[in-house]
């Protein structure tokens, strides 16, 4: 397509993908910078392919387990239990669908942001190719997702395969390097501490920036730029403590360090185990699988990470960072988190 045959359109802002930070950073911008675009489609790797799909067909699978498992309860099931994955399917894609209909809905309607539905590919530091448009803008926000990337591993196309290598960014067709945007060896944005790329007009945040790949550290990313653009608060993403949950059966849920990265550090250092099958709650549900690790400063007594594999491990894992983040010691644990208090009186060097 001849230059002049191109339509162009200016903004104060533009923003590529719909991760979970990017719509929030639109709203927030809305009134400040004006208008805002989008252009790969209102794709969001959580609720569509990440944690919500998984955490559905977890509960289908629990459910089917528990039924399964009524007897050792003391009830009864009449008949066998049977899973019609179809019907699994269409409950799945029953709890996605308001998520995703709701974001675009309140994209298109607020008037100071405009969406557009195609691919988007750098043209330079300020400029964006989207179909037979030409966008421009000041200021530039990447928020595109990630995908598993399938190894070049022959016969690798079997029903019973299990392959975990990671995700990969989806900056490789993005054209970064026609607006001197700086990535890594695996594709990921390299950011500062406030999530500046190496273009100070351009901002990479979520997946693509490699600094957790979670859904809750791409909204911290959203935080963290509109407080340092709007708010005048330099926030940084060293102050975030890292923190995570596996959605499985039973579920992981891991805050802080881990312990070969506590034995990096040369810390002084305490630690304490316990299996699930020695929790009274895990106990009475017959839910016995897992354990838990807490490792403690030996010195401040101050909290460097747990992991809690195990019934409510996904929940009871906030206790501990949110004293982390205050900084307090071991001992002003709640009693009432029935998971932790005996377990943190077995504290013990770590050698």
């Amino acid at each position: 397509m001849r230059a002049e045959e191109r339509r162009y359109a200016k903004y104060d802002s533009i923003i590529i993908g719909t991760g979970q930070a990017g719509p929030s950073l639109a709203h927030r911008l809305d009134g400040r910078t004006g208008r805002r675009d989008r252009a790969p489609s209102l794709w969001r790797h959580c609720v569509k392919t990440g944690c919500t799909p998984t955490k559905t067909l977890v509960a289908s699978a629990y459910a089917a387990h528990l039924a399964r498992r009524a007897g050792d309860f003391g009830v009864s099931v009449a008949g066998p239990v049977t899973v019609d994955m179809k019907k699994v399917k269409e409950r799945k894609d029953y709890v996605l669908g308001p998520s995703t209909r709701g974001v675009e809905r309140a994209l298109r309607n607020n008037p100071n942001i405009t969406v557009y539905l195609g691919h988007a590919r750098f043209n330079s530091t300020e400029s964006l190719v989207v179909g037979d448009e030409t966008l421009t803008a000041s200021k530039i926000f990447i928020n595109v997702d990630s995908r598993a990337p399938v190894p070049e591993i022959p016969g690798l196309v079997g029903t019973h395969v299990l392959v975990a290598v990671g995700r990969r960014p989806n900056t490789d067709d993005l054209g970064l390097h026609k607006a001197g945007v700086a990535v890594d060896k695996r594709g990921y944005i390299e950011v500062d501490d406030q999530l500046n790329t190496s273009v100070p007009s351009i901002w990479a945040l979520g997946d693509c920036n490699g600094r957790g790949a979670f859904t809750h550290t791409a909204y911290n990313d959203f935080e963290i730029v509109a407080a340092n653009l709007l708010d005048n608060d330099p926030r940084r993403v060293s102050d975030r403590i890292p923190a995570y949950n596996l959605y499985t059966d039973p579920p992981l849920g891991r805050v802080g360090m881990t312990e070969a990265e506590v034995r990096k550090t040369g810390k002084r250092a305490l630690i304490a185990k316990m299996a699930m099958e020695d929790v009274s709650r895990a106990f009475e549900k017959g839910e016995t699988q897992g354990v838990m690790k807490i490792l403690v400063d030996a010195e401040s007594k101050q909290f460097l990470g747990a992991s809690i594999l195990g019934v409510g491990g996904d929940e009871v894992v906030h206790s501990i960072l949110d004293l982390m983040y205050a900084k307090a010691q071991y001992t002003v644990m709640p009693t009432v988190s029935e998971l932790l208090p005996t377990m943190l009186g077995d504290l013990k060097p770590l050698e």
